[in-house]
């Protein structure tokens, strides 16, 4: 068993992440997904360096910020043939990232850089060796920090006007 794995285990005894469906950040239209997407075989998905988009039952597309981030590389965009997604409706992701203290492992005093090292905006900025916070404004709701956590102490939830 992997340290991940190990620390994941003693700390997944909730759910604490709200049931938020997060789409691809090139959207105009929030139900165009499900007026179109059936009739697409999930290229999206396809394309994604990443591989975070998910088809779901409906066959409308979600990012999964388990397994990586969202890069904005904007190829999910690009390959959409029905231009529900289009770079040209590029948006951030609509969420607010919180560290939840209780489980972060900084917090508790044992070093642990798991969110600081794969974001690449230098959003996450820690106090000393520890105790990290997230700037955001300089977030872009990517979601990398939230794979990489080992105690899933990065939670989510959608913008406060979403």
């Amino acid at each position: 068993m992997k340290r991940r794995e190990l620390l994941g285990s003693l700390f997944s005894d909730k759910e604490r992440r709200e049931d938020i469906i997060i789409r691809p950040p090139y959207y105009k239209d929030i139900y165009s997904f499900d007026k179109h997407c059936h009739e697409c075989n999930g290229i999206c998905s396809t394309v994604c360096q990443e591989n975070i988009i998910v088809i779901t039952e409906n066959k409308t597309p979600i990012l999964n910020f388990s397994k990586s981030g969202c890069t904005y590389c904007d190829e999910c965009a690009k390959a959409c043939p029905s231009d529900v997604l289009n770079t040209e409706y590029k948006q951030k992701i609509a969420l607010e990232f919180e560290i939840d203290m209780l489980q972060c492992l900084s917090w508790n005093n044992t070093l642990c850089f798991s969110c600081k090292e794969p974001c690449l905006d230098n959003a996450i900025e820690f106090l000393g060796m520890f105790r990290p916070s997230i700037i955001d404004d300089k977030c872009t709701a990517c979601g990398f920090c939230v794979s990489r956590c080992p105690t899933n102490a990065i939670n989510y939830k959608k913008e406060r006007d979403q």
